[in-house]
């Protein structure tokens, strides 16, 4: 299990790495200006979906990035 320090770094690199310098600050930013619920994010995020549903997805996903 990674430690919190480890899940805060993986992240700020995740995000630097795909928005780039500017655009993750702003991202960062807006998280704290906008008080972010991650809990009510997540109740929201996947609302009109089935497990089943998700499933297949994930693994549509898995497929395609599949290094072989």
């Amino acid at each position: 299990m990674k430690t919190d320090s480890e899940i805060i770094n993986t992240g700020f690199e995740s995000i630097f790495s795909t928005l780039g310098m500017v655009d993750a600050e702003r991202f960062i930013m807006l998280l704290k200006r906008d008080k972010f619920d991650y809990t009510e994010w997540q109740k929201n995020l996947w609302k009109d979906e089935s497990v089943d549903s998700l499933s297949e997805k994930a693994q549509r996903a898995w497929d395609q990035n599949k290094i072989t």
